[in-house]
């Protein structure tokens, strides 16, 4: 039951990473982001989730050790 909520949480963190990344790449794009501050808070988050989905994998390791 825990690796599977753990796998679930996992893949919804790859989701908002990727969610998240698209939508960073849009704004940039677009070109309507001059400063740049929109883009960055996107790489912000984009970190955030990528950390969110690495901290699971380990948790879910570490469970599967046991």
């Amino acid at each position: 039951m825990m690796q599977t909520v753990l796998i679930v949480a996992m893949v919804l963190a790859a989701l908002a990473t990727l969610g998240v990344l698209a939508r960073g790449i849009f704004i940039m794009a677009s070109g309507k982001d001059i400063g740049g501050v929109r883009s960055n808070k996107m790489m912000s988050y984009r970190v955030a989730f990528q950390a969110l989905a690495i901290l699971f994998i380990i948790i879910l390791f570490a469970v599967n050790r046991q």
